[in-house]
């Protein structure tokens, strides 16, 4: 059986306004190669959620897939912790 090389990225949702799509704001931290100092930079990525699951603020995991429309090419891979 083959693993799947979908790359899966996690971050926090950060608009779930549109039907079927959220909006996800994933962080990553890096060390500043001169300064030494630790870097943290962000990105938003759009997401195909299918039933409307997922809400603002919680904590989601999006696997990479086939592009959906022009901008969205993640889709909701699971729901890591619900917002409170």
């Amino acid at each position: 059986m083959e693993t799947s090389r979908k790359m899966i990225k996690q971050g926090v949702v950060v608009s779930d306004k549109n039907d079927k799509t959220i909006v996800v704001r994933v962080q990553r931290q890096y060390i500043h190669p001169l300064y030494k100092k630790t870097v943290r930079r962000h990105k938003k990525f759009m997401a195909h959620d299918e039933q409307n699951e997922a809400r603002e603020g919680d904590i989601v995991q999006i696997c990479e897939s086939r592009p959906l429309s022009a901008r969205k090419r993640w889709s909701l891979h699971k729901i890591i912790e619900r917002s409170k």
